[in-house]
């Protein structure tokens, strides 16, 4: 039995266009538009689940609705021989009445009513500085790209951030799969090896510092104990100390060490506060 015919108008209508040097997260725009009177139910896929992530990958068109849906490639290494076979599906069919939950519709939903729409993806490869100017060019003409003309690729930083991906397990029957909704954390830290290096170079030298700063403690802490011993204590109340006129007040010797030892522990704090 023939599936019905699609409903919702895609834009594009039958691929998807990354345009970049890819090493780093690589964004095509798919707009969803339902010219109908009844709310329709979206589900996007891909034959490739663990290398795009889509916001959202599911969900909902009203009634002469359009929904937005960004379609991100995660960074990888470019081989200008291998042409893409990726390709992505958009599964949809009308809503029911009522509140309904989801994924418990799509579960027991009859297959028969479904339509879907496929595209292929494309990869148009770009030096790093060119892809940051189409970047920018893209982001300022977005709102005028036709369906001859499909989406430049944007990135965009909020598309990094680190959060927990969804990777559903393909359908039986089925060569698609659901994309993560998130990017993966695999791509949230993209420091190169200098700065790791640098990083790396500090904490050894704060490591250092703290335990200088320790051993210091201790031999202070010595020398405290031993001012605060009775027989210290009794030479020093032996001998007199006659003060000059110019002379400074002279303090208890564990005023001096308790204060010492308080300026210690401020710079150890403050080492790793910073």
């Amino acid at each position: 039995m023939a599936k019905a015919e699609q409903v919702l108008k895609l834009e594009p209508a039958t691929e998807l266009r990354f345009r970049g040097s890819f090493t780093t997260v690589v964004t095509a725009n798919l707009k969803l538009t339902n010219p109908t009177e009844r709310k329709v139910c979206f589900k996007v896929k891909t034959t490739a689940p663990k290398r795009y992530c889509v916001r959202p990958n599911s969900g909902f068109v009203e009634p002469h609705g359009v929904v937005e849906v960004a379609v991100m490639l995660q960074p990888f290494e470019y081989d200008p021989k291998e042409k893409s076979k990726h390709k992505f599906m958009v599964q949809t069919m009308f809503a029911p009445e009522g509140e309904v939950d989801h994924e418990t519709l799509w579960k027991e939903a009859d297959q028969s009513a479904f339509m879907d729409s496929k595209l292929k993806c494309v990869f148009d490869y770009v030096e790093e500085g060119e892809a940051k100017h189409v970047e920018n060019v893209g982001t300022n003409e977005s709102e005028n790209l036709s369906k001859e003309q499909p989406p430049v690729a944007k990135t965009s930083k909020t598309e990094t951030l680190a959060v927990e991906s969804t990777v559903i397990a393909p359908t039986q029957n089925s060569s698609y799969a659901d994309p993560g909704v998130e990017v993966p954390t695999s791509t949230k830290s993209l420091l190169d090896s200098d700065e790791r290096r640098v990083m790396n170079e500090e904490i050894e030298k704060l490591k250092t510092e703290k335990t200088i700063l320790m051993a210091e403690t201790v031999r202070l802490r010595k020398n405290v104990d031993q001012l605060s011993s009775p027989a210290t204590q009794a030479s020093s109340s032996s001998v007199s100390v006659v003060p000059t006129e110019n002379s400074s007040v002279n303090l208890p010797p564990m005023t001096i060490a308790y204060l010492i030892l308080a300026l210690i522990f401020g710079v150890v704090i403050g080492k790793f506060i910073v």
